[in-house]
């Protein structure tokens, strides 16, 4: 996006994506009870956004609108200037709140923005240490590993929560395999695949359906999956669950997301492209 720009054909792509698990979900659930019918569910239903707190959702659309203007920014500084940021940023928000007892107000509306520089950089300025697949190999299984370690450290000494070097994602640690296993995968160089872009194209459907509102939480992973009533299962057994409801609902929701793409969205902007290119065409 640092290089092109937001468009209204993209944004119109990105509301009906939302709107429709929004409305054909809410349907389901209030049918089969799930749901109630009241006006402040209708509002918060009909809101693309609701709060920018620790909705992805809602924080992904505002930072998207605020893409046009990061680009502003990061065409407008020199090189060491995006540096300079990048240090200051990164510090700010990846670093020092590594030190104990050191806070910062968090929410994913301003770390995506901290990303988009970071990732801008990369984009913006190519050097031939990006391309060096062995180096990037080995630094993200060091990251890797260094993340493992650190909650195995952190559990047995009990100084801090096991998690407390990895999470949340504006951690250094966590910062440091994201930017390491993307530099590592950039590099490996996978022939086209129409069936990899396509589970591609949909992981935001994924989203949208299996973390569509608190009843599909209720529905799905308390009554279907039912996560607490298989915490007494040997650890072999626990793993395979895991590993198996994951790959389930990911592959479900992908589907689900494909055949919205067939039915609704090809349709739709075949019809919206040849309207709308027409009515440019005429004036």
């Amino acid at each position: 996006m640092c290089t092109s720009n937001i468009t209204i054909r993209k944004f119109v792509k990105l509301m009906i994506w939302i709107y429709f698990y929004h409305f054909i979900f809410y349907g389901i659930f209030l049918t089969t009870g799930y749901e109630t019918m009241g006006f402040g569910r209708l509002i918060k239903l009909l809101m693309p956004v609701w709060g920018f707190n620790s909705n992805f959702t809602s924080c992904f659309i505002g930072f998207w609108l605020t893409i046009p203007f990061w680009n502003i920014l990061i065409h407008n500084m020199t090189q060491k200037q995006h540096q300079m940021l990048l240090v200051l940023i990164v510090g700010m928000y990846s670093i020092l709140v590594n030190i104990p007892g050191f806070y910062i107000s968090f929410n994913y509306v301003t770390w995506f923005g901290i990303i988009y520089v970071v990732a801008s950089y990369i984009r913006l300025y190519p050097k031939p240490i990006y391309e060096d697949t062995k180096l990037w190999t080995i630094l993200s299984l060091c990251t890797i590993t260094f993340a493992m370690l650190s909650v195995i450290f952190l559990h047995y000494t009990g100084i801090s929560t096991e998690y407390a070097f990895v999470s949340d994602s504006n951690k250094f640690i966590a910062l440091a395999v994201a930017v390491t296993t993307f530099m590592l995968f950039k590099n490996i160089n996978i022939p086209y695949s129409k069936i990899i872009n396509s589970i591609g194209a949909s992981t935001f459907g994924v989203l949208l359906i299996h973390a569509n509102s608190d009843a599909m939480r209720q529905w799905l992973w308390k009554d279907v999956v039912n996560c607490v009533g298989h915490f007494n299962l040997s650890l072999l057994h626990l793993v395979a669950f895991c590993f198996g409801t994951v790959a389930t609902i990911f592959s479900i929701c992908i589907i689900i997301d494909r055949m919205r793409v067939y039915a609704i969205e090809k349709p739709f902007f075949k019809w919206y492209d040849t309207k709308f290119k027409s009515d440019v065409q005429s004036k």
